[in-house]
């Protein structure tokens, strides 16, 4: 990518905002394409003939200021921290919600499928925070049965809840944006979101366009709505063009990639999680064929350019709908999902100098007890869990310290020795209160994936599942 372009949102000049996260809105129904599961978790170690891969590379010829020589920042979707640890030991977790001035417990959460999406748009957001009461969850007969629900612990999410034990667990990490999916994946490449706070709104039923997205390529009726510097608001379609990490990265010739779910004919859309693509909303990267093909991938493939030692030196993945945790996908599919990833990385020579961090990209609903700061007029969004696994974490350390998913992006530029991108990331913290670089490093424990997973991980919803 040539860093020289202009970067300005595509139908509103000189709007870059730092803005905030979100996650899939209850607006949208999408899932998984149709296929056979196979005994262990599908959807990986299924590379296309013919697939493009990142080009190999010597990550440690890059010289960073720790040992850490590879970032991979996997984000899953829609689960606040009281919903997944609010049980674990030593961590700042609730095990009763307050509605609206009613102490009532959370109850036994859903490990497979969970039958109804929850409201988390940007509305959904707002109610929820209440001014920072935290009470406002019951929004619809759904979020009453459900939002009040957790995990209960090992049994329920065996593999998190041991790297949690084993590793680093952040209990002090928020969504960047008070909102859902959009604005916060655009968060996790750029530390702002181009001033949205909520996801697109629909296109009009005669202009579907070729794709189910959110980005550059979306139907021209397809609109998200963005605040400007003096509060404006204005509707343009969800295609930027700010700085992203990746150019950051690209000035220093550091490769990276990011694993998404790809574009599918509209017909398979709703399956395919190709709207958590973030890159697509960049016009730079979208728009130039030769970027997107050497930089997003399918993350079907994930796992086998890992076991090729192919991933670069920062990488972001994204899942396929069904893997993703997303209500009404199966929770228990997903975990194994994620561990077969991390799996991966730790059977491969890659693990001995790399960090993963693992989150969620927005609340999705559920209850959470901890008030996010409000630091601009965006955020920051509700609670969220913060996993790090890495040789150099320090071992069952529970993480205080605030922060958010411009803090991935801190802790890059400070390993590599990169500028800031914008507010955000200069004043995140970097994370590096998770690790210990003075300790040598740690064997890689991969854990075996669940046995108990329900059911075909890609069946798709019913039909109100998310209305």
């Amino acid at each position: 990518m040539r860093t020289s372009r202009s970067r300005v949102p595509r139908a509103l000049a000189g709007l870059v905002l730092v803005a905030a996260a979100a996650c899939t809105s209850s607006k949208a129904v999408q899932g998984p394409v149709a296929g056979s599961a196979s005994p262990a978790t599908p959807g990986l170690g299924n590379t296309s003939p013919g697939a493009t891969h990142p080009a190999t590379s010597d990550p440690t010829r890059f010289h960073t200021s720790t040992p850490i020589k590879h970032v991979v920042f996997l984000i899953k979707e829609n689960r606040s921290f009281d919903n997944l640890f609010g049980r674990f030991p030593g961590a700042d977790g609730a095990t009763t919600a307050n509605d609206h001035g009613t102490t009532r417990p959370l109850t036994r959460g859903y490990d497979q499928r969970l039958p109804h999406d929850l409201p988390h748009d940007y509305s959904a957001a707002v109610r929820s925070y209440d001014g920072g009461r935290m009470d406002g969850f019951r929004l619809t007969p759904a979020a009453d049965q459900y939002a009040f629900t957790q995990m209960t612990g090992r049994k329920m999410l065996p593999n998190y809840w041991r790297w949690a034990e084993r590793f680093v667990l952040g209990d002090r990490f928020f969504a960047s944006v008070n909102g859902p999916s959009f604005p916060n994946h655009l968060f996790t490449i750029a530390a702002q979101s181009g001033g949205s706070h909520d996801n697109p709104n629909s296109p009009s039923g005669d202009d579907r366009g070729p794709y189910k997205t959110w980005g550059c390529d979306a139907p021209k009726t397809e609109k998200v709505e963005v605040v400007d510097t003096e509060g404006g608001v204005h509707q343009v379609p969800p295609c930027f063009d700010f700085r992203t990490e990746a150019d950051l990265l690209e000035q220093r010739d550091i490769p990276w990639a990011y694993y998404a779910a790809p574009p599918v004919p509209w017909e398979q859309a709703p399956s395919s999680g190709y709207i958590w693509s973030a890159f697509a909303s960049v016009r730079h990267v979208r728009d130039d064929a030769a970027e997107w093909a050497h930089h997003v991938f399918p993350v079907q493939q994930v796992v086998d350019d890992i076991q090729q030692d192919r991933l670069p030196p920062v990488t972001w993945v994204t899942p396929q709908f069904a893997f993703s945790e997303h209500p009404e996908y199966n929770f228990c599919w997903g975990e194994n999902w994620t561990t077969k990833v991390v799996d991966a990385i730790m059977r491969s020579p890659m693990w001995k100098d790399t960090a993963i961090f693992l989150t969620w990209d927005d609340w999705g609903g559920f209850y959470d007890h901890v008030p996010p700061p409000q630091i601009d007029r965006f955020g920051l969004g509700i609670r969220v869990p913060l996993l790090v696994i890495s040789p150099y974490a320090k071992k069952r350390f529970v993480d205080h310290h605030h922060g958010e998913f411009s803090s991935v992006l801190r802790f890059i530029e400070d390993n590599w020795g990169l500028p800031q991108l914008t507010r955000r990331d200069r004043q995140a913290g970097n994370l590096h209160e998770a690790f210990d670089f003075t300790r040598a490093p740690r064997a890689p424990d991969p854990l075996p994936e669940r046995t108990d997973c329900a059911g075909n991980a890609f069946t798709r919803p019913p039909p109100d599942a998310y209305r």
